[in-house]
């Protein structure tokens, strides 16, 4: 028997032969086009049978998965209509004289390097959506096309280099029991596709599942992030044993949705959504979240050639917090920088751009993009439970100079005569080491911290979450990440601010008794992780939790943390 592990992105245990999905490669040759016109109208008739085709498999995903979730491809379907994507497609068959499939690949890499560098892993993860519609023209005008499950006779386990939102929601769920992709990272629309249909999946699991032989017995745990291969009989065992308290535990958190997640000894903790659009919100609310913990504002900007407006921002915030009422809403100012091509913003390439000019650090020098966006938050929260949150912050410097900011914005729309937020809570991502250290002075700067405990961990252990050389470093079980969160939580909390965590260990199961022990008051998460969060907050007490949080900052590692944690509490991932 042998072991492969990768990253848990759909909880599930599954048992079958593997399955070796070879998407055909494409070779286009960069040869002169001769005729443009006939290029272009070659690109019209592929972009209509596209979007028939987008249309069909929207269909059947608003019959299999939630609204929110199927919306993937009502953006799809916007995408085969954007001006500025069609437009630099045609610009290259006219200018650069590129046959259409060519000009289609170039156009869409372009697009999708946007989203490609960002720090953030849910927005980085949308560049997969974006070549998902420029591989489907692609195909159309090639005449290429490869099903996942072309071929596939018997149920199985498909094992893939990578799998797009559409190869996913055509999956015969008769035949494919499971999945594990090379690449890919649990924040992808492939993951969420795959935890909304019950398929347990494993994504960035790296080239050695490519060498596994058809037919070879596996065994998926989605949840750890495991592979087995050849199981032997008591490993075997073991899995089925969990594969039914996992059930038992799915059906019961699916009842928690509208209740709040309190400990049994009374311990409220908010249980938030981190989302990143309105289909996102309306998600995070079936799925029982108590506000936004995390609302990335960075989709006004991608995909597109020109800054987005104040009133594109106000509408987009509006319609959010419309939807929410009087539950908080947190917004993250703009969060991109030199790591990614926005061609209107003319950015300096950086030789560490994770390290360089971004965030807070690039809105606090371009105020013509800053204040846009915060007039449209300060209107947009009118009538809502309006925060806003400055990502990125390392000194106390930087906070009030965006807190003056805010304030010139909140002058400039009272001389407008225009409705805007009475009070606005102002917080910051604590997400630098620099600002866990210095969490007391700011402290008294700001309302509340939120802990983005992905960026948080690369910065602390000096390793780029993005290599995977070091990448394993950057985990946020490390005991150095732990205490920098446990100091966070208690100068806020002695000048009587409140602690949120965004960050992906919020809504990591195993972590859940940790989070509550060092003291956390909100988690914010992706909205599916919400229901089996609230279970497992309503299992526990703070007196146990304070106990585990103890003893887990007092480890070596990460994996002593985790291994502790899975022998010490009774939480079935």
């Amino acid at each position: 028997m042998r072991t492969l592990r990768g990253i848990p992105a759909s909880r599930g245990i599954a048992f079958g032969p593997a399955f070796q999905f070879k998407k055909g490669m494409l070779r286009l040759k960069r040869c002169v086009a001769l005729d443009p016109l006939a290029e272009d109208q070659r690109l019209a008739n592929a972009l209509e049978q596209a979007r028939r085709e987008v249309a069909t498999v929207s269909e059947k995903a608003y019959g299999q998965v939630d609204a929110g979730t199927a919306a993937i491809f009502d953006s799809q379907a916007m995408m085969l209509e954007d001006p500025e994507y069609l437009a630099a497609i045609k610009g290259k068959i006219v200018h650069e004289a590129l046959k259409a499939e060519v000009a289609v690949m170039d156009a869409t890499e372009i697009f999708a390097g946007m989203l490609e560098g960002l720090a953030d892993e849910y927005l980085r993860a949308r560049a997969a959506d974006i070549r998902d519609i420029g591989m489907r023209l692609v195909r159309i005008l090639s005449g290429q096309y490869d099903s996942p499950d072309k071929g596939l006779l018997q149920p199985a386990i498909i094992l893939a280099d990578e799998l797009t939102p559409s190869d996913t929601i055509s999956l015969d769920k008769t035949l494919v029991l499971g999945f594990c992709t090379a690449g890919g990272g649990p924040t992808s629309h492939v993951a969420i596709l795959a935890r909304e249909l019950g398929l347990p999946a494993v994504v960035g699991m790296g080239e050695e599942i490519l060498g596994v032989p058809d037919g070879c017995p596996l065994a998926i745990d989605g949840s750890t992030g495991t592979l087995l291969l050849e199981p032997d009989a008591d490993n075997t065992a073991l899995l089925r044993e969990q594969a039914i308290r996992q059930a038992a535990i799915g059906v019961e958190s699916g009842r928690l949705v509208e209740q709040a997640a309190v400990t049994r000894d009374g311990q409220r903790i908010e249980v938030a959504a981190n989302i990143s659009n309105v289909e996102g919100a309306g998600l995070a609310l079936k799925l029982g979240a108590e506000g936004v913990g995390l609302l990335r504002t960075e989709f006004l900007y991608l995909d597109r050639m020109q800054i987005p407006d104040e009133e594109e921002h106000y509408q987009a915030y509006r319609a959010i917090l419309d939807l929410f009422g009087e539950k908080p809403v947190v917004l993250r100012t703009l969060d991109i920088g030199g790591d990614k091509e926005l061609p209107y913003l003319d950015l300096p390439r950086e030789v560490n751009p994770f390290l360089g000019f971004r965030a807070i650090r690039l809105c606090l020098a371009r105020p013509d993009i800053f204040k846009p966006q915060l007039r449209a938050a300060l209107r947009a929260g009118a009538e809502g439970n309006l925060k806003v949150m400055f990502p990125m912050v390392a000194t106390v410097g930087e906070l009030r100079a965006a807190r003056s900011l805010l304030e010139e914005c909140r002058l400039e729309l009272k001389e407008r005569g225009q409705p805007m937020a009475s009070k606005v809570e102002v917080g910051i991502m604590v997400e630098t080491p620099a600002a866990a250290i210095m969490a007391d002075r700011l402290a008294a700067e700001v309302d509340f911290f939120s802990i983005g405990t992905n960026d948080l961990s690369q910065y602390t252990m000096a390793a780029d979450r993005t290599s995977s050389a070091v990448s394993a470093l950057a985990d946020a079980f490390q005991p150095a990440v732990l205490r920098l969160i446990r100091d966070v939580v208690q100068v806020a909390h002695q000048r009587g601010k409140w602690v949120g965590m965004c960050g992906e260990l919020a809504g990591e199961p195993l972590a859940i008794p940790l989070l509550l022990g060092l003291g956390l008051d909100e988690l914010s998460m992706n909205p599916p992780s919400i229901p089996l969060v609230k279970q497992i907050v309503q299992g526990l007490t703070m007196q146990e939790s304070r106990q585990i949080a103890q003893a887990a900052i007092e480890m070596e590692g990460p994996d002593q943390v985790k291994e502790w944690l899975e022998a010490n509490t009774s939480i079935t991932k």
